[in-house]
């Protein structure tokens, strides 16, 4: 039987050290303790999007999912990573971090939308210079709850304290998504004809791009005080998080309509992301008349002196996911969409050529 070392000096004194000062690895600007402290802060709110799915609970090496796909005949994983970009400093400078959350789930969940494809589970990554576990709480409770609302399960994740290599006060964040589509429902662009009609879906804001450049054009202004013009503080406009678009499209399909293909506008605007989606020799034609440019995009457009192509490159500029169908089937797109509380228009059209083109108004302003 085994007994606990008798209770030498040297023991003792081993202790008094123990107790009075940090670990090695602490003094190495490295807290464990921290990491356990997150875990637990945020462990109620993911265990919430855990549905009978989800085998374990959080803590494992891996994340354990049973996937069932008996209703799909030959069903295709879709998979996507992305980060926020550098919101996260906004999200720093205004010491919220919840938002970021509702970002990252969202925007992944867009981007496999695009294919067609219902997400399953996310996995999300933030790391630190130094963990706060509030921090990481705030935006994994976000995470959480935007996973919640669309129905996926927060799968797992990792939290990483990585001294030296992140400025302290700082975070980043990344999320990675698996969704699954029908192959005979697969959204691939190929079955787009010219003369289809292109439905745009409004951005909440600037989502998770261009905040480099936002933060650039802004500086010197106030951030913190109500803005008429906004509606809010110049802060909060920012932080507006990422909205999905996942509803919408369900309510196209449910209806019976033909989406031949989508577009999520994220990185690289409306000049970059449409294109991605085009058979070879078809383009396509925006008209920038059809929609009034948000506020928040025309004061980041105006003190930054951008040419109106780059900006639409830069920037989303108020326009946050795309629909494309028959022509013939506008009509009954927008009334679908606005039953489900969308604010929808048709933005442009697809032509013969390649790439995009804008076109606008004669004289008009942004």
């Amino acid at each position: 039987m085994s007994q606990n070392p008798p209770e030498t000096e040297l023991n003792t004194e081993a202790q008094r050290r123990s107790a009075s000062q940090p670990s090695a690895y602490a003094r190495a600007g490295v807290d464990i303790d921290a990491g356990q402290r997150a875990v637990a802060l945020m462990k109620g709110a993911v265990a919430r999007t855990h549905g009978p799915q989800v085998l374990g609970g959080i803590g494992g090496f891996g994340g354990l999912f049973r996937a069932g796909f008996e209703h799909l005949s030959d069903p295709v994983l879709v998979a996507s990573t992305d980060g926020v970009g550098t919101k996260t400093k906004v999200a720093s400078r205004a010491g919220q971090f919840g938002g970021l959350g509702a970002d990252i789930v969202n925007h992944c969940v867009n981007d496999i939308l695009v294919q067609g494809a219902r997400p399953l589970f996310f996995l999300d990554y933030v790391a630190m210079g130094k963990l706060i576990p509030e921090r990481v709480a705030e935006f994994v409770t976000g995470a959480a709850a935007a996973c919640e609302a669309l129905g996926v399960a927060l799968l797992g994740g990792e939290t990483a304290e990585m001294p030296g290599v992140y400025v302290e006060g700082e975070l980043d964040i990344v999320g990675t998504i698996v969704g699954v589509v029908d192959r005979a429902n697969l959204i691939t662009g190929e079955r787009l004809r010219a003369g289809d009609v292109v439905i745009a879906l409004p951005s909440a804001g600037l989502h998770t791009n261009g905040f480099s450049l936002a933060r650039a054009a802004l500086d010197g202004l106030d951030w913190d005080s109500p803005d008429a013009e906004l509606g809010m503080s110049l802060q909060d406009a920012l932080l507006i998080p990422h909205r999905s678009y996942l509803a919408a499209h369900r309510a196209l399909e449910q209806a019976g309509l033909d989406v031949r293909a989508m577009s999520h506008i994220t990185g690289g605007g409306l000049i970059d992301n449409p294109p991605r989606v085009l058979p070879t020799g078809l383009g396509l034609r925006f008209d920038l008349g059809s929609y009034t440019v948000p506020p928040l995009f025309a004061r980041i457009v105006s003190r930054s002196q951008m040419d109106i192509r780059e900006a639409y490159r830069a920037l989303n500029m108020g326009v946050g996911f795309l629909f494309m169908l028959p022509p013939d089937q506008a009509a009954s797109a927008l009334e679908v969409l606005r039953a489900e509380g969308e604010a929808p228009w048709v933005i442009g059209e697809v032509v013969v050529g390649e790439g995009v083109e804008l076109s606008r108004p004669s004289g008009a302003d942004l």
